[in-house]
């Protein structure tokens, strides 16, 4: 079962307690998975045996320092730090390891990183010039042929960075790159900021464990997924010096147990804890970094069940979802409640799309104009003697998915449709097999500052993770349109535009936006959550 214990006893009240004992969710956990059950005493008895856990400093005064993180596991698609493995490659940047060639300003605006300026010589054709003083954590300078070398490397191995950047060819001339694309891909510049656009040198390889060399101000000295990283400084380093010399990275799923580590002073610094146990840290000595992404929670649509075919039914499950009390009330004001894809802060954001509100007893109707009725009195609706059940699919280490499928679960049954939770750190088999109605999932919707990744990665019929089989002719009309077009309010336009499709065709249910909390203990300073949820451990890390 997923794990339920997400209060600590010291909040004095659990604010579950009902749905807990009502919802009687089945199939949530990963109980049921063979061999992907979240290991957690190896993680604590490793920071209570180490005889330096709860010191600065180590013995010849060096600054160690203990992190915990949810997301560092093979569950999360980060077996290790190669930003060219797997879909993501987050890890490369998360932990101070490698950089991009520009990164996301505060405002999610572009700013330079490792390169100084670029200039769009033509509508396929980009002049990117390098800083002249960064050099790998191997030794070998930062130069345009190492940059060439490593998005040769990224767009031969890695299937979503080759569909984005659309690279026909490369050249380096010293510290000037010149990429021309194969068509206009206006957001170029976004996407080579993306975690996969890490720079590394290729020169160095990878590891076999999947380590790499690359820029930042540490150096992972040890991988193990699951389990965690030992980051060590990276003396050399071009922006400053690294305060720290060790960095021990945790891999903690449970909810509980990261808690109870960041209160005993296991853990010096946190990401990922439960909403619920936040408040304990609202006070000194520790304190709270908060801020507002464009990470969503939302359910995507099977196209493949029946009964979803018809609009009625996928309004009116639209219609039933209680997303002002998910965001209040289970996550504590934690978020705000969702229409489309983008925040509110976004110029192309939710304040310029509409979709449906909450409207039980319309949705009730809308059921019944769709044939779907209670003819049996066992409280479900149901057809040609077939109750409408949904197999609503989730999984548990983003610790708020199971509220959300707890609460759907509840609000569902009150329109008379039954829904049967799977809550598994195995939800990859019930995509893969087709066992699956809802998928509900956490997935950073715009982390380029950029909307069209968004309906490229889940919306379009060549979308990688368009698990349902969606498919709009207007949308992918639009697509053609916002694909060549470099002008930024247009772009924001046709992306309000696509929203609204997707939302007219409650193809995407989306519950909430998220904030992305970052818990620091005694003395820690430096860690500051960003909007794009990337950038964790910084050359600003620090403990006195």
């Amino acid at each position: 079962m997923c794990n339920k214990r997400l209060f600590n006893k010291k909040l004095g009240v659990v604010i579950l307690s009902i749905f807990m004992t009502a919802a009687g969710i089945s199939g949530c956990g990963g109980d049921n998975t063979e061999g992907k059950t979240d290991t957690i005493t190896d993680t604590k008895t490793d920071t209570k045996t180490d005889p330096e856990v709860n010191n600065t400093t180590a013995s010849g005064g060096e600054k160690v320092f203990y992190y915990g993180d949810t997301t560092f596991n093979a569950e999360n698609d980060e077996s290790d730090v190669n930003p060219h493995n797997g879909y993501s490659g987050w890890a490369c940047i998360r932990y101070g390891i490698g950089e991009t060639l520009f990164r996301y300003s505060s405002k999610m605006e572009v700013e330079p990183w490792l390169a100084t300026e670029y200039e769009l010589l033509n509508e396929n054709t980009w002049k990117i010039t390098l800083r002249d003083n960064v050099s790998f954590s191997s030794g070998r300078k930062l130069d345009a042929q190492a940059v060439k070398e490593c998005l040769d490397d990224l767009v031969s191995v890695h299937e979503r960075a080759k569909g984005d950047l659309k690279i026909k060819e490369i050249t380096a001339d010293g510290q000037v790159l010149t990429i021309i694309t194969e068509e206009p891909v206006p957001a170029l510049i976004n996407y080579l900021s993306d975690p996969y656009g890490c720079i590394v040198d290729m020169e160095a390889g990878v590891t076999d464990d999947g380590n790499v060399a690359g820029t930042g101000p540490y150096i992972a000295k040890e991988v193990k997924t699951d389990a965690g990283l030992t980051l060590v400084k990276n003396e050399n380093y071009w922006d400053g010096e690294p305060k720290l010399d060790t960095i021990y990275v945790k891999t903690i799923s449970d909810g509980d147990t990261m808690t109870m580590a960041m209160q005993s002073g296991e853990l010096d610094a946190a990401y990922g804890l439960p909403y619920a146990s936040l408040p304990l840290f609202s006070e000194e000595p520790y304190s709270i970094s908060s801020v507002e992404t464009s990470r969503s929670f939302f359910g995507q649509i099977n196209y493949d069940t029946p009964a979803l075919q018809d609009e009625k039914v996928r309004e009116a499950i639209a219609m039933s979802i209680d997303k002002e009390n998910f965001t209040k009330t289970l996550l504590d004001g934690n978020g705000t409640a969702a229409v489309g894809p983008f925040p509110t802060s976004f110029t192309f954001g939710d304040n310029t799309v509409t979709a449906p509100e909450y409207q039980p007893e319309e949705a009730k109707k809308l059921l019944t104009e769709a044939g779907w009725v209670d003819s049996d009195g066992d409280g479900y609706v149901d057809k040609e003697g077939e109750n409408l059940t949904i197999r609503w699919v989730t999984y548990p280490s983003r610790q708020e998915l199971p509220l959300l499928a707890e609460s759907v679960q509840a609000t569902l049954k009150d329109i008379g449709i039954k829904v049967d939770v799977n809550c598994s750190a195995d939800f990859q088999s019930f995509l893969d097999s087709g066992d699956w109605d809802i998928y509900a999932g956490a997935f950073v919707c715009a982390p380029t500052g950029d909307p069209e990744y968004f309906f490229t990665t889940h919306c379009l019929d060549e979308s990688s993770k368009n698990r349902g089989g969606y498919h709009s002719d207007k949308l992918q009309e639009l697509e053609n349109k916002m694909k060549s077009t470099f002008d930024l309010d247009e772009r924001s336009k046709l992306a309000t535009k696509m929203t609204q499709t997707i939302l007219d065709d409650n193809a995407f249910i989306f519950a909430s936006h998220l904030k992305m909390s970052m818990v620091s203990g005694k003395g820690v300073t430096g860690l500051e959550a960003h909007p794009c949820d990337y950038y964790e451990i910084t050359v600003d890390l620090d403990k006195n």
